[in-house]
Formats: C-alpha cells, sequence, structure tokens
C-alpha cells in the first residue's frame, strides 16, 4: 500500500509519518456529501438550501460542535445563501461552498493572531489540565520563538505537582539548547516564576516561558493556584492549552479557565489524532478568544500558527499550498538550493545528497498532513497507511556505502553491492532496485529547479 502511494503521479513527497488521521478528516468527508445535495440543481431555492443546511448541522453536530455554535452557524450560511447577493452565473453548488468557507473562517477567528511577546522580559504562562500537552508545548513554543523570533528563551519550570514534569521539561529544553530554570526542592510555584523573571532580566534573556500545573479535572485548588500565579507574574501572554481530542469537553475547560485568568489565547495540541475538529470550530464563538497554535506529535517543530482560513481550505478539501511551501522553505535555505542547482544542472547529484534532502523534508512532519495540504489528495490517500520507518530500509543501504561509493554510484560494482545489502541487512535486490531508481531518477531531475519538494524527490520509491 505504501509503495502504491509513493508512486502514484499526484505526489511524491518524502516524511516522516505517525499514524493519525489527516485533520478533520471526518468533517470534510460529510460537508463533501453535504454539498453534492446542489449538485445539477440550476438555482438556490430555499428547499434546496434547507436541505443542505440541515445537512450541514448535522455534520457539525458529529464533529462535536455545540449544538447553539451548529446552529447559529447554519443560520448565517442559510441566510447569506438566500440573500440577494448570490450571483446567478455561479453554480449553487459552488456558492453553497464558498459561503461556508467564509463562515469557517468567520467562526475561528478570520485571521491568524500573534502571541504578544514584549516587555523585558516578555513573560508567556502556559495553562491547562494534565495531559494537555501544556509542557511539550512549552519546548515548541520556545523553540519557534528562538528560531523565528530570534529571541533569548528561558524556560521556567513551574509545574511541582506531577510528578516527572520538571524533568521532561529540562530533557526538552537540553534537545533545542534552551535553559530550563529549576529550583530544587521548592514546591512554591510563585517563587520560582519570579526568581526565573529576575534572572532572566538580569541575564538578557528577551521571553520566559512558564510551564505551570495542572490537574485532571478543573478543581477549586487549581484554579486558585493558577489564578494566584498569573497575578504574581502578570504576563504579558496568557494561553490555555487544551486537547482537542475532548471536543466539546475542550470548549467547557476553556471557558472555565478563561473566567478566572481571561487569557489570550489557545493552544490546540494533538491535532494528528482521531480527532473531530469540534474544538477548534467551537471555542472562538463560544468562549470569544481567538485559537493562537495548532500542535500535532512529540516533534517540538511541530507546532503552527493557527490560521483560520488555512483550515477552513482544508476542511473544504482545498488544501493548503501555503502551509506547505512555508514548511519547505522552513528546512531548505537559499545557499543549499543555489549549491544543490548546480550539481543537477552537471548532473552530479548524488546519493548522498539524495540523504541529506530525506532528513530535511523528514523534519518537515507528518506525510498524511503534508499530503492534505495538496488541493485533492487528502481523500486519495485517506486510507494509505505507511509506518513509521518507511524510509529506513533506503537510510540504511547508503549509509552501509563508503562515502566513495555515495559520490560515485556507477563504481558500485557486484561484490560492493553485495557488501552493502549485507551491512544495511537489506536484500541484493533492495540495492540493485534502488541504484536503478536513482540513476532514473537524477536524468530526470538534471536541469531541474531545486527547492521544489516533489521535483528534487521524482520517482522515489520505498
Amino acid at each position: 500500500m505504501a509503495d502504491d502511494f509513493l508512486s502514484s503521479p499526484k505526489i511524491r513527497i518524502f516524511a516522516d509519518y505517525r499514524k493519525g488521521k489527516i485533520m478533520f478528516e471526518n468533517l470534510s468527508e460529510r460537508l463533501e456529501r453535504s454539498f453534492k445535495i446542489l449538485k445539477g440543481e440550476g438555482k438556490i431555492t430555499e428547499i434546496n438550501v434547507a436541505e443542505t443546511v440541515k445537512d450541514i448541522r448535522k455534520a457539525l453536530l458529529d464533529a462535536d460542535v455545540s449544538y447553539k455554535v451548529a446552529k447559529d452557524f447554519c443560520n448565517r450560511v442559510k441566510d447569506k445563501a438566500m440573500g440577494a447577493n448570490v450571483l446567478t452565473a455561479v453554480k449553487p453548488q459552488q456558492m453553497m461552498v464558498k459561503i461556508t468557507h467564509d463562515e469557517l473562517v468567520d467562526f475561528m477567528g478570520s485571521t491568524a493572531q500573534d502571541i504578544n511577546l514584549k516587555g523585558n522580559p516578555a513573560i508567556v504562562l502556559v495553562a491547562g489540565l494534565n495531559g494537555s500537552g501544556k509542557t511539550t508545548f512549552s519546548g515548541k513554543l520556545a523553540l519557534h520563538v528562538k528560531s523565528k523570533r530570534g529571541m533569548k528563551v528561558l524556560l521556567a519550570a513551574c509545574d511541582t505537582f506531577r510528578p516527572a514534569a520538571i524533568e521532561q521539561l529540562r530533557v526538552l529544553g537540553e534537545s533545542i539548547d534552551v535553559p530550563v530554570y529549576t529550583e530544587e526542592g521548592e514546591k512554591d510555584p510563585i517563587k520560582i516564576a519570579r526568581a526565573a523573571v529576575a534572572k532572566a532580566r538580569a541575564e538578557g534573556y528577551s521571553v520566559v516561558i512558564v510551564d505551570t500545573a495542572g490537574r485532571l479535572a478543573v478543581d477549586q485548588q487549581l484554579m486558585d493556584e493558577i489564578s494566584a500565579l498569573h497575578q504574581a507574574v502578570q504576563p504579558t501572554e496568557t494561553l490555555f492549552v487544551v486537547d482537542a481530542m475532548t471536543g466539546q469537553d475542550a470548549v467547557e475547560t476553556a471557558r472555565a479557565f478563561n473566567d478566572r485568568l481571561d487569557f489570550d489565547g489557545v493552544v490546540l495540541t494533538k491535532m494528528d489524532g482521531d480527532t473531530r475538529g469540534g474544538a477548534a470550530l467551537s471555542i472562538k464563538a463560544v468562549v470569544g478568544k481567538p485559537i493562537k497554535f495548532v500542535s500535532s506529535g512529540e516533534k517540538l517543530e511541530a507546532l503552527d500558527v493557527f490560521h483560520p482560513d488555512r483550515i477552513a481550505d482544508r476542511i473544504l478539501g482545498m488544501g493548503d499550498v501555503v502551509s506547505l511551501v512555508e514548511k519547505a522553505q522552513e528546512q531548505f535555505d537559499e545557499k543549499q538550493a543555489r549549491e544543490l542547482k548546480k550539481k543537477l544542472a552537471r548532473d552530479q547529484f548524488t546519493l548522498w545528497d539524495f540523504y541529506q534532502q530525506i532528513q530535511q523534508v523528514k523534519k518537515m512532519g507528518n506525510i498524511k498532513d503534508l499530503a492534505g495540504m495538496i488541493p485533492g489528495v487528502g481523500k486519495a490517500i485517506k486510507d494509505v497507511d505507511i509506518p513509521d520507518d518507511a524510509f529506513k530500509s533506503t537510510e540504511a543501504i547508503i549509509l552501509s556505502m563508503t562515502p566513495y561509493e555515495r559520490e560515485h554510484p556507477e563504481a558500485i560494482n557486484g561484490s560492493r553491492r553485495k557488501r552493502i545489502a549485507d551491512g544495511s541487512g537489506t536484500s541484493l535486490p533492495e540495492v540493485n532496485k534502488l541504484l536503478k531508481q536513482f540513476e532514473g531518477t537524477r536524468k530526470l531531475m538534471k536541469g531541474a529547479v531545486t527547492g521544489s519538494l516533489m521535483q528534487q524527490l521524482k520517482g522515489f520509491r520505498r
């Protein structure tokens, strides 16, 4: 199945894959069926609009959107569809998709909302329940601020309630080269946070990210503690982290926290799981606070700014090419692109170049998420299952070669191939297959525009 996908003419992208559904997959399919009610209709009428809107409401409810939000959303779609500004030259199905798209964008906040990092230092307080992904998000945000904003970041380990939380944050900090402030034996998160801010101010840190304690459920002790911490440090930005898979429960938890903290924005985690999308569609409408980030998986690079228009595009099967290009640009710098372009033009693209490109693409994230950003592809691959180590054998084969062999694959004769197969734990046919495909692809790539992900890796299969 994986081979069939990789050889598809629609997409030939290499990246690592973690099991999980494409974000909003079920909702996308339901809405697509809803719009089919209007297919073939010559014009929009009260009857066919009512039938379509009824089906849209069912789709939203199945996605765990609250009844009130779903009802309000559908009423607005219906009012616009029956309004005087409907274009007669546009097919009813197309018009309904456009109206629904615009309302989805509006419901989710219209535009991306930045976080406030002004201050000396700026203080970001991260709050939420246990298991929501606060600590992992704190690490992701630290990397985001450091790499994309160029700011000096300090993490403050203020979760003194959960066992191993401080150690988890310390490990995350070490992996991204961001220091973590802790106080051995100190149980008062307020003292730790204040000391961290004082250290940041004295040592020139631009941002302090405060990881806080949570509970399994909202209780008075938790709310009193987080409120006191919030009052003590006066953060420039307060972010509420919530597990997207909890649906309407996530919305109610957000409401409870907002009543006490008046937070600035929401972070949706575990978006790579079997989420139905209800939280993303409901939180802004119910709580009145924007979603600022979405997080998926454990990789610290897997954090994205929440763009309502791009999410609406993906929900309606329109893809998200802008985000895909941005992800590619983050991994491929201009200097590297120029050097690789020269190699391609001279027919000097080597197996080691190919190996390095695989490593760069793998950093971009979940292959299904990447594919879902390409219009029309997400649906085509929704049932494809690619294991986490899908490219392990290819990498092993290349690493088993000598530096000379990687640079001169034409020198790899029969005895060398046997040695490479034995050294990589693969078979001789697998080595032969890789070399044959590489040679064919190198010819196709000659003169290609470097930096284009699909062109650089065209024709390769596991």
